[in-house]
């Protein structure tokens, strides 16, 4: 039963040694979600993910490092497509609720898929719109049971 979507921020901190507390939350929430299946991904939070490692002077992982991560992620969650469907709720999203284009595609992503999570931390936390919930598993109470 998947119960939460993940934001490319998890997948990102899951590698940075830069964030030393965020990557261990990152590393564990994904694990548990992983375990327990209840997590899934967006293909934008994969695509977003490799870009987001691959960059800049110093790199989180190198390019055949990056592409192993995404296979594995493949292998762990339901992933979701994005579809014209996703594009115009996200549109919708931007138009009713001020979101940035990107954050409404996957909140879009959600709504349609039924799933009424998403973990991120660039979300209010606790916000609620049309029944998905933003909450950011980085804060110092976080517990996965909760939210499962």
């Amino acid at each position: 039963m998947t119960v939460a979507l993940l934001d490319t921020n998890i997948l990102v901190y899951a590698f940075d040694r830069g964030e030393p507390e965020k990557r261990a939350q990152a590393m564990q929430l994904s694990l548990e979600a992983q375990e327990n299946a209840v997590g899934c991904l967006s293909v934008q939070s994969l695509s977003e993910f490799f870009n987001a490692v691959t960059r800049g002077a110093k790199p989180k992982l190198s390019v055949d490092e990056a592409l192993q991560a995404v296979q594995e992620y493949l292998l762990a969650f339901p992933i979701f497509l994005l579809t014209p469907s996703v594009v115009l709720e996200a549109a919708r999203g931007v138009r009713d609720y001020s979101l940035s284009f990107y954050d409404a595609q996957l909140w879009a992503s959600a709504l349609i898929n039924e799933v009424h999570i998403i973990f991120s931390e660039d979300f209010q936390d606790g916000r609620v719109i049309e029944g998905i919930r933003f909450v950011n598993p980085f804060v110092k109470d976080f517990k996965l049971e909760k939210w499962i």
